[in-house]
Parts: C-alpha cells; sequence; structure tokens
C-alpha cells in the first residue's frame, strides 16, 4: 500500500467518523427539542390549571359575597313591608313621605350593589364549566337568585306607586292640592337566567 492510498483512507475514515458525529449530534439535538417542548406543553398545562384554580376560588369569594348581600337584601325587604309598605295610610302618607323615599332609594341601593357582584360573576361564569360541581352549581344558581331580587324591588316599587296614585286620587277627589311623587327608577322586571319566566314577578 502507497503513501496515497494510506492518506485516502485515514481521510475517507476521518470523513466517516465526522459524519457519525453530525448524525449523533442531530440526533441528540431532535431529542433536546422534543424534550424542551413536552416541557413546555406541561409548563403550559400547570399555568392553565392553577389559572383554572385561581377562578374557581374567585368565583366562591364572589358567590360569598353575592349571597350575603343577598340575605342582607332578603331581611331588608321583609322589615321594608312591615315598617313602610303595611304602614301606607291617608292620614300619615304626606308626613311619612321623605323617610318612605329614603328607605327604597336605600332599598334600590342593595340592588345596585348585589348587580356589582352579578356583573363580575358573569365574566367568571359565562361559557366555562369548571370541574368542580360546587362552582358550577354557584354559577347556575346566581341569576335566578339577582332575579328574585330585581324583581321583588320593582314589585315592591310597583306596589308603593299604586298606593301613591290612589292616595293622589284621594287628594283630587276631596279638592285638596297635595300631591306625592311616585318613587322614580329605571328598574325593570327581568328574566336574567332566560328560562321564559320572571321569577318573583308575581308573589303567591
Amino acid at each position: 500500500m502507497t503513501n496515497i492510498d494510506k492518506f485516502v483512507r485515514i481521510i475517507i475514515g476521518d470523513t466517516m467518523f465526522i459524519r457519525r458525529i453530525s448524525y449523533f449530534m442531530l440526533f441528540l439535538g431532535m431529542i433536546l427539542i422534543i424534550s424542551g417542548g413536552f416541557s413546555l406543553f406541561l409548563e403550559g398545562l400547570q399555568k392553565d390549571r392553577e389559572a383554572v384554580v385561581h377562578r374557581m376560588s374567585d368565583v366562591s369569594t364572589e358567590f360569598e359575597t353575592f349571597s350575603t348581600n343577598v340575605s342582607h337584601f332578603g331581611d331588608y325587604r321583609e322589615d321594608f313591608h312591615e315598617s313602610v309598605l303595611e304602614n301606607l295610610y291617608y292620614d300619615t302618607m304626606l308626613s311619612t313621605d321623605t323617610f318612605v323615599k329614603q328607605e327604597l332609594k336605600k332599598y334600590e341601593e342593595m340592588v345596585d350593589d348585589i348587580e356589582s357582584s352579578v356583573s363580575i360573576l358573569d365574566s367568571l361564569c359565562e361559557d366555562v364549566y369548571y370541574p368542580e360541581g360546587d362552582v358550577n352549581s354557584m354559577c347556575m344558581n346566581y341569576k335566578s337568585m339577582y332575579e328574585l331580587v330585581v324583581n321583588y324591588f320593582v314589585l315592591d316599587v310597583d306596589d308603593y306607586n299604586f298606593n301613591v296614585g290612589k292616595f293622589n286620587d284621594y287628594q283630587k277627589s276631596n279638592l285638596l292640592n297635595t300631591f306625592i311623587r311616585e318613587y322614580s327608577t329605571t328598574k325593570k322586571f327581568i328574566d336574567y337566567n332566560n328560562d321564559g319566566v320572571f321569577e318573583g314577578k308575581e308573589e303567591d
């Protein structure tokens, strides 16, 4: 074997070695890319899971605030019926008018506070199904509860304004010029859960 033949074999051997090293590096690179992608996928899943857990916590917290406000609303409404609506008499309606209007304003502000919680729950619950049944129940129930609140309030305002109308008719029939203004509100009966029924619009 000549020196040239030896030289050629050395070069060919080096080329094969380099090619093997290149294949190995390429294979190693692909493994690293795949494992890196898988790690990113798992990290994304973990972040998604943490986001869902955080969102469920937000639903629970806001629903608790909402439920507390609804409970206070129920207590206030009961007191309002006893102290105001059941004590509307022609001979005292003028003297108590300022007090009654203040109570109605306070009553409406309670509805507004509940509406603020509803807006937050709407954003947290819309088109979302959570892995925990309790959280899904909260998302299903708050709409009907809010519907009752608004419709009870509107019903009570209508009741009060009906009595004001009767009082004003009485005043007019007796040629008296002192009248009471109805309570004005933009709130109307709602079907918030879109089930075709206005819960609370007509009480038994």
